[in-house]
């Protein structure tokens, strides 16, 4: 197998579950040493409370073909940031040349069915600080290893493609601001050769969602009976192949400030999901009519 990615030098900030798991994984098929970064470690879980740790994703890197290396990091506190990079900078010679930003953490700070002022503020600026700050301080501490080598991509990952409302204010505020990220660092970094875009995936079928639906991977399709929608669901490894499939393009500059779906670069660069789907939540959600008119 090839391994278009081989002695790229990768930190995926959120890489814990989901959507940061499949991209490390992915970049770790092509090849990649993947720097797998989350606050949940073995014997230590976050306050999401969830059982995935990034010692899981490094040694699922590992054995996909990649280099993973797991290191806990609050992407909140600077200190903890500035310190991620600077053990990047050491090891890999001031080498970085894919960034991706997938922290989130707001699944149970979302009030969802409430007006925003009867919804608790202090959950929704955590949301901010999650959801945005964290990305804001990732970039600012790992774009200067990209700048000084004239190279790099940093990928925003988000929910959408567009402004429109998402149906909670604090969460539509979190994931459209990263969208500007991705284009305000595009319109910054071109002089440096460096590319910026955002990136989201469909109906995600990540761990959090299986077991929110009380099914496996193995039986999903039996989530279908409670809501249809599952159906056209993705995995992680959608998204992963998505990022892997960008990072391996030279021409990805072309590609610099936009809003991306994996649905619309399945269709692009011909990848698949892991099981041979490729699921296409923009034309479903038009042929359901999800987006009306005036949210556009």
């Amino acid at each position: 197998m090839t391994k278009p990615l081989a002695g790229k030098i990768a930190v995926v900030a959120g890489g814990t579950r989901g959507a940061g798991r499949g991209i490390a994984v992915a970049l770790g098929e092509a090849g990649a040493t993947v720097y797998v970064t989350g606050r949940s470690v073995r014997g230590s879980q976050s306050d999401l409370q969830r059982s995935e740790t990034i010692e899981e994703t490094a040694e699922m890197v590992r054995e996909a073909g990649g280099t993973g290396i797991a290191v806990r990091v609050d992407h909140t506190r600077e200190e903890e940031v500035r310190e991620l990079f600077a053990r990047v900078n050491a090891e890999q010679d001031g080498q970085l040349d894919i960034l991706v930003n997938d922290v989130w953490g707001g699944e149970q700070l979302s009030e969802w069915g409430k007006p925003f002022w009867e919804q608790s503020l202090p959950n929704g600026l955590l949301m901010q600080t999650r959801g945005i700050h964290s990305h804001l301080i990732t970039s600012h501490y790992g774009v200067p290893l990209m700048v000084a080598k004239k190279r790099g991509l940093i990928i925003e990952i988000t929910d959408g493609t567009d402004y429109r409302y998402r149906g909670n204010l604090y969460y539509s505020l979190a994931k459209i601001s990263v969208i500007h990220l991705a284009k305000a660092m595009a319109a910054e970094l071109r002089p440096h050769n460096i590319t910026a875009l955002s990136l989201t995936p469909g109906f995600l079928r990540s761990e959090e969602m299986l077991d929110h639906f009380g099914v496996t991977e193995e039986n999903w399709r039996d989530a279908a009976k409670i809501d249809p929608n599952f159906l056209q669901s993705e995995t992680p490894a959608y998204i992963g192949r998505a990022v892997a499939a960008l990072a391996a393009d030279l021409d990805v500059a072309r590609q610099s400030g936009k809003a991306l779906s994996t649905w619309g670069l399945s269709d692009e660069y011909g990848f698949t999901d892991y099981d041979g789907r490729r699921p296409h939540w923009g034309r479903y959600a038009e042929e359901q009519c999800f987006y009306r008119e005036e949210e556009a």
